[in-house]
């Protein structure tokens, strides 16, 4: 199955940390940052799941759940954190899914069909491609996508600013420019018309180009 953005994030039923989910119902009416890794006890992984931990204040701020997944089971998981806490400085503090069954994996792409149906004597480099985060909204659509590789630690400042995007320009019609942060002027897409704009945007706006014209952010 092959996922893309708009597409609907696959529901499925799963043993978490946090006890078993239906994910749909989990996210509720919030966002969502499903993240995953292919082992426990992976160094790039130990680092991501603290430096998260850390960060999920600023996450909670802006109604957004976090979740990860990794082939393992609940229980190694359990053992993982503890190193996490401890080398890293922060408890996890969000769910994690055990996909034993490469259920989850398979359902968003990160592993072909044929991967099997067991984690069991896999090893990190066989699950190298479980290392995807999807930024899901509220209607459970994809909203963005990054995959990086088992040697290059993700982002998640990265994926703060994405999700800071992402809201951002589904509440209002606009674009974010290139490095764009909170607060800083934003683009209004080709689609909105000079006319239409100017109901949308009575204060006015810079027009460098006919496609590309600059306005400040859009307040609430």
């Amino acid at each position: 199955m092959s996922l893309r953005i708009n597409a609907e994030a696959p529901n499925f039923t799963a043993q978490t940390t946090e006890g078993r989910i239906t994910f749909h119902d989990w996210i509720g009416d919030s966002w969502a940052i499903l993240f995953s890794h292919p082992k426990d006890f992976t160094p790039v992984c130990t680092t991501e799941l603290g430096y998260m931990a850390g960060l999920k204040p600023e996450f909670d701020k802006r109604n957004c759940k976090i979740i990860g997944l990794s082939v393992d089971p609940v229980d190694r998981h359990a053992d993982w954190a503890k190193d996490i806490e401890e080398t890293q400085g922060h408890a996890v503090n969000y769910p994690m899914i055990g996909d034993t069954d490469l259920t989850v994996a398979t359902l968003y792409d990160m592993l072909p069909e044929g991967a099997g149906g067991t984690a069991e004597g896999r090893t990190a480099a066989d699950n190298a491609t479980v290392r995807s985060v999807f930024v899901i909204g509220p209607d459970k659509k994809i909203k963005a996508m990054l995959t990086y590789p088992m040697s290059t630690g993700r982002n998640f400042d990265e994926v703060l600013r994405l999700l800071d995007s992402c809201q951002l320009t589904t509440k209002h019609t606009v674009a974010t420019p290139v490095n764009w942060r909170p607060g800083q002027d934003v683009i209004i897409p080709p689609s909105v018309s000079d006319e239409a704009a100017k109901e949308k945007f009575p204060g006015g706006w810079k027009t460098l180009k006919p496609y590309l014209r600059v306005v400040a952010q859009p307040k609430g």
